[in-house]
């Protein structure tokens, strides 16, 4: 016999995947997403009872290509166990590494205002040769292995350098289109010259070049998709033990990790 009101409701999972994208040391450094901080939540998603689909909320601007993918596998293997549709609904941006992991999703939503794309790879830094003759200093340098002194910021660029790093830049870029190309296959509505060349578009713009499937946002969709009686579960990562949130300021670390994630918002304008 099968009685209705003695019947569970389905559940949701929602997971958020939030800040910049890489690997930390240790430490209570400020919320972004890395492999290891992010596969005890992942596991937990996906291993509710009554698991109807996981909503990826994504609000990323990007970051290490490695723990992109390495995120973006493992939601995909257990989505493909558990046999669970998996959508990511997108706020802010999910630009760079971020659209990567909104790409591990079987469907992708976004605020008009939304950022999305910029699938390409950089690589940045400083060069500070001039500097060190200027302040009268002396740099001594000894390497076993020719190539072991790459991308030196404290001499000129040589061009066996730059060449080499745009091979390795090249080599990364495909990896992402290819990641794209699958995730998304027969979706995009763009030639390939235009979606991959590192440029982001509004959430609105993404809809129509086929990077996103339509506008929305989480609670919507999943009232939408899984039912108004959908029991949501938030699954987030657990607060620092109290001792350490009465500690004043932030670790060196922590105050990097700030500083890196701020220039990674402030490329995309936000």
């Amino acid at each position: 016999m099968n009685l209705p009101f003695l019947t569970r409701p389905p559940r949701v999972a929602v997971l958020r995947l939030s800040g910049l994208i890489a690997a930390r040391s240790g430490g209570f450094a400020p919320s972004g997403i890395s492999a290891q901080s992010m596969a005890p939540l992942i596991e937990r998603a996906f291993a509710l009872k009554r698991l109807a689909g996981v909503v990826l909320v994504v609000n990323s601007p990007g970051g290490s290509p490695a723990q992109s993918s390495l995120v973006a596998q493992r939601i995909r293997r257990l989505a493909d166990e558990k046999k669970v549709p998996v959508i990511a609904c997108v706020e802010d941006a999910a630009a760079s590494g971020g659209y990567w992991l909104a790409c591990a999703a079987d469907e992708i939503v976004a605020d008009p205002a939304s950022i999305l794309g910029s699938i390409g790879v950089i690589s940045a830094g400083f060069g500070l040769s001039d500097a060190l003759a200027r302040w009268g200093v002396e740099r001594r340098l000894h390497t076993a292995g020719t190539e072991k002194s790459f991308l030196d910021p404290f001499r000129p660029e040589r061009p066996e350098d730059l060449a080499r790093l745009q091979d390795l830049l090249g080599e990364l870029h495909e990896t992402f289109k290819a990641w794209v190309r699958k995730r998304r296959d027969g979706k995009l509505k763009a030639p390939e010259d235009q979606v991959f060349t590192g440029r982001f578009w509004t959430g609105a713009q993404a809809v129509e070049l086929g990077l996103a499937d339509r506008l929305g946002e989480a609670s919507s969709e999943i009232k939408a998709r899984f039912g108004e009686k959908a029991q949501v579960v938030p699954v987030g990562q657990r607060r620092p033990p109290w001792p350490v949130r009465l500690l004043p300021g932030m670790s060196a670390e922590a105050l990097v990790a700030a500083a890196e994630e701020r220039a990674a918002w402030a490329r995309l304008g936000l």
